[in-house]
């Protein structure tokens, strides 16, 4: 919010405009929240539904989540902490990574000095990073046997995942600095290459063969920026082969 007053304040109605728009896609996580509720046989009321039309309806789900482990079963808090690591991680990518590689982009090409494009893109890489780490510490808890993870394993990944996201937005930003649209040229190779990786994995994370396409295209997107493990059992060979894929971009865009 306040990036997109400094601009407006400033008169730069492009950068005001592409940094609006960059709200639009996190609705898809607030009706996806919406469903849920309903899903779940919560009839979504008028206060409910103004929360995820200024999009809290992620905070009133946490919110929630702090209620269960108050009073609640472990089931019912492990349930309701599932749907909003989720539903955080899907706005994050929708939203807070979009918003991260417009504000890098005007702190390096357009305004260096800027400081208000800079803390907006340090607190998107670091809300990304957090997302990541959530989803990762879900998925922990969800295994048999598994206990929930310490403070410095959680720290670990945090920095993991901030220095790897980091890097990738810079190299892509940089990038497209110096060579402008030939950016979208390198990011679709590299798409191309993901999704053409996991459909030779054969994730059956979603049964329908359209769907099933479409996720597998739009994780290899998301794998442009980070790894995510969607398939059970040990992925160190996976992430072997997504280190060496990203390591090639970084070199390419250092000899260029």
């Amino acid at each position: 919010l306040c990036a997109i007053i400094h601009y407006l304040v400033r008169g730069q109605l492009g950068w005001f405009g592409l940094t609006t728009a960059c709200l639009v896609p996190g609705y898809a996580a607030q009706l996806l929240s919406i469903l849920w509720f309903r899903a779940d046989g919560h009839r979504p009321g008028c206060w409910l539904l103004a929360l995820h039309l200024l999009q809290l309806g992620l905070w009133k789900r946490y919110w929630d989540v702090l209620r269960a482990e108050t009073g609640g079963g472990a089931g019912e808090v492990l349930s309701q902490l599932g749907d909003v690591c989720v539903l955080r991680l899907l706005e994050a990518l929708l939203q807070t990574l979009p918003h991260l590689l417009l504000q890098a982009y005007v702190v390096v090409a357009v305004d260096p000095a800027g400081f208000i494009p800079g803390v907006s893109a340090g607190l998107s890489l670091l809300s990304l990073a957090w997302a990541l780490v959530s989803y990762s510490h879900f998925t922990c808890l969800m295994k048999p046997g598994h206990l929930s993870p310490p403070a410095a394993v959680i720290v670990c990944l945090l920095l993991w995942r901030t220095g790897m996201l980091g890097t990738r937005v810079l190299a892509l930003v940089l990038f497209a600095r110096l060579y402008s649209f030939w950016v979208f040229a390198v990011a679709g190779v590299h798409w191309l290459l993901m999704s053409f990786w996991l459909v030779a994995q054969q994730t059956d994370i979603v049964a329908q063969p359209c769907r099933w396409r479409l996720f597998n295209g739009l994780l290899g997107a998301v794998y442009i920026f980070c790894y995510i493990n969607v398939r059970p059992g040990p992925s160190k060979a996976r992430v072997a082969v997504f280190y060496t894929v990203s390591t090639w971009d970084i070199l390419y865009f250092t000899w260029i």
